[in-house]
């Protein structure tokens, strides 16, 4: 006798098509699950990479901010050796110019002057001091430093003569030393030296 399948087929197509879709669903989810795991494995590969060039960029600069630093500090002590060279050059330069200002002096006072007091300020100029048997004289002293080879711009501050007095006129002259106002002018006109970059430059 025949066997009769009395299930409807088209329950077990139905069945069967639920069932692949589902495999199919299930599937597709696994690999999309694989592919957000992988791509996030590879986007945290990439932030962890680039966070280590970063960091390593951070010690690099720390690096060469330090270094940097250093050569600023050697530049400024070498300036500072160059400027002390410059003021012992000017020093051994002028040590023998005094000694002719003091024979220029005594060569440029006139008869009937005499000095009391000499003073030297930074800049090069001079204050003479003294007395004088009169305004002449003062006027003949300025005359000679003006002339001078190591003083020149003669400028009386102050001449005063007094009644019944055996001294004649009291004075204060002021003088420029030519030699080393020269030197100051030109140190001020001078370009500062240029310190050498790093690396040659």
């Amino acid at each position: 006798m025949p066997r009769i399948n009395l299930l409807p087929w088209r329950d077990e197509e139905r069945k069967e098509r639920k069932l692949k879709f589902m495999v199919s669903l299930g599937g597709a989810a696994i690999a999309a699950f694989l592919m957000a795991f992988v791509g996030y494995l590879l986007m945290d590969s990439m932030v962890s990479a680039q966070e280590a060039r970063n960091t390593k960029l951070k010690d690099e600069i720390a690096e060469l901010d330090k270094q940097i630093e250093k050569i600023n500090s050697l530049e400024a002590d070498k300036a500072r050796f160059i400027a002390r060279m410059e003021v012992i050059e000017k020093l051994q330069r002028s040590r023998p110019e005094i000694v002719h200002v003091f024979d220029e002096i005594a060569k440029q006072i006139p008869d009937g002057v005499y000095l009391t007091a000499i003073t030297q300020n930074p800049d090069g100029r001079i204050k003479f001091e003294g007395v004088a048997q009169s305004s002449t004289r003062v006027s003949a002293f300025m005359r000679n430093i003006d002339g001078s080879s190591y003083l020149k711009n003669p400028d009386l501050e102050v001449v005063e003569t007094k009644k019944n007095s055996v001294i004649g006129a009291t004075f204060v002259l002021w003088a420029q030393q030519t030699g080393l106002s020269e030197e100051l002018e030109e140190s001020k006109n001078k370009p500062k030296r240029r310190v050498a970059q790093a690396g040659g430059q």
